[in-house]
C-alpha cells in the first residue's frame, strides 16, 4: 500500500498537481534534507576530523533549527545538485547557487543570503594596476572558462590558465602573473587564513552576484519560512557571527 501511495504521489508531483519537498513534508518528517558539495571551502567542506563544516553548512543548520527540524546534509557533485533537487533527493540546495532567471523559471529561491563581487587582485607593491582598464597588456591568472577570465580578456589581458583561486593567487604572489580577477569571498577567506600575504584588492566590480537557498518549484510556504529564518538570523546577530567566523566580514550585502 505504501508503494502504491508513493507512486501516486510521484506521478502527481511530476504532473504539477502536488509539489514535493513542501513545508508540510519537511515538518512531518522532522528533517530538512540539504544538498551540498562538501568539497567547496570555505562554504561546504570537511575539517581535519572529517566533520562537514563551512559557511553554507552553518547557515543550513541554523535555518533548519528555526524551522523546528533537523538538518540532514546529502553530499554530491556540483553538476548533480540541482538535478537531485528536481528528483526529490533533498528539500533544498545550499551551495552558493547563484540566483539567475533561468533557474528561477524551474525552481524557487529564498531571498539572497550571500553576495559576491568580482575584485581585481595584485601584489601589494604593484602601483601599475589600479583598475580593470590597467589590465591591457598584462598577464591575468584565470580559470580559462570562467566569467572572471572573460572579464580579464575583455580588459585586454592575456590569460595564464589556472585550476582556480588558489593557483591564481599563487601565480600573482610569485610574479608569474600580474593580477587575477576573482570573487571577493575567496579573497576574504584567503586573507583570513594568511593575513600577511602581500596581495591587495585595487578595484571592485559594482555589480554583485547573489546566491540563495533553492527549493523545488511551487513551495511558497517553505520559501517564506526560510526567508523568515534568514531575516531572524540577521536581526539577532547569528548571521554576522557565522559570517565573521569564515570571512572576517559581513557578506550579506
Amino acid at each position: 500500500m505504501k508503494r502504491i501511495l508513493a507512486t501516486i504521489t510521484a506521478i502527481l508531483a511530476l504532473s504539477g498537481a502536488v509539489s514535493a519537498g513542501s513545508l508540510e513534508d519537511v515538518r512531518s518528517s522532522g528533517t530538512l534534507r540539504i544538498g551540498t558539495e562538501g568539497t567547496y571551502a570555505p562554504f561546504t567542506f570537511h575539517d581535519a576530523s572529517g566533520a562537514l563544516v563551512g559557511f553554507d553548512v552553518e547557515i543550513g543548520r541554523e535555518v533548519a533549527k528555526r524551522l523546528g527540524v533537523e538538518a540532514e546534509f546529502v553530499e554530491g557533485k556540483w553538476d548533480g545538485l540541482i538535478a537531485g533537487l528536481a528528483a526529490d533527493r533533498y528539500d533544498a540546495v545550499i551551495n552558493q547557487v547563484g540566483i539567475t532567471e533561468e533557474r528561477q523559471a524551474r525552481f524557487d529561491f529564498s531571498q539572497p543570503y550571500i553576495v559576491s563581487k568580482a575584485v581585481l587582485i595584485v601584489q601589494a607593491d604593484n602601483d601599475e594596476i589600479a583598475g580593470f582598464a590597467d589590465l591591457a597588456g598584462k598577464r591575468a591568472a584565470q580559470s580559462l572558462t570562467s566569467n572572471y577570465g572573460r572579464l580579464a580578456e575583455e580588459a585586454g589581458a592575456s590569460l595564464v590558465g589556472t585550476d582556480g583561486f588558489d593557483q591564481s593567487i599563487q601565480l600573482v604572489l610569485t610574479g608569474r602573473a600580474d593580477a587575477t580577477i576573482n570573487d571577493n569571498l575567496s579573497y576574504l577567506d584567503f586573507k583570513k587564513q594568511k593575513p600577511d600575504a602581500p596581495v591587495k584588492i585595487v578595484a571592485t566590480q559594482e555589480e554583485a552576484a547573489a546566491s540563495g537557498i533553492i527549493v523545488q518549484k511551487g513551495n511558497p510556504e517553505l520559501v517564506a519560512e526560510i526567508d523568515r529564518a534568514l531575516e531572524a538570523m540577521k536581526a539577532d546577530g547569528t548571521y554576522a557571527s557565522i559570517s565573521h567566523r569564515y570571512f572576517g566580514a559581513d557578506v550579506s550585502s
